[in-house]
């Protein structure tokens, strides 16, 4: 890869790597409800936190390997679809993690100001 191309993916990388930690609270405050992954793709674009599908659906699995979230499949409109949703002890963690982030952007806005 040239040096061009390397310096011109800096800030897309960058901006990635930020959005990656926030990406998990973003998902877990959306699964107070039942979701299947493409609904919860929309909820949170529509909230103006786009993901998209090579990130989100890796991402779901990860959470529910860490006990976080639930799921189950369900057959609706004649297609098979996994929901999800935060399970009791994702919603044990999620005010922690609220409680964190409150405080970071709390230090971040002094530290930008």
């Amino acid at each position: 890869m040239a040096k061009k191309d390397t310096e011109s993916s800096l800030p897309e990388n960058m901006t990635l790597e930020l959005r990656r930690g926030v990406i998990i609270l973003a998902v877990l405050s959306q699964l107070n409800e039942d979701q299947y992954g493409y609904s919860l793709m929309n909820v949170l674009t529509g909230k103006g936190m786009e993901i998209d599908q090579g990130t989100l659906y890796p991402l779901l699995r990860r959470l529910e390997s860490r006990g976080l979230l639930e799921s189950d499949w369900r057959v609706e409109e004649s297609r098979p679809r996994r929901y999800y949703r935060i399970s009791p002890k994702g919603a044990e963690i999620l005010p922690l993690l609220k409680e964190e982030w409150n405080r970071l952007t709390e230090v971040m806005k002094g530290l930008l100001q």
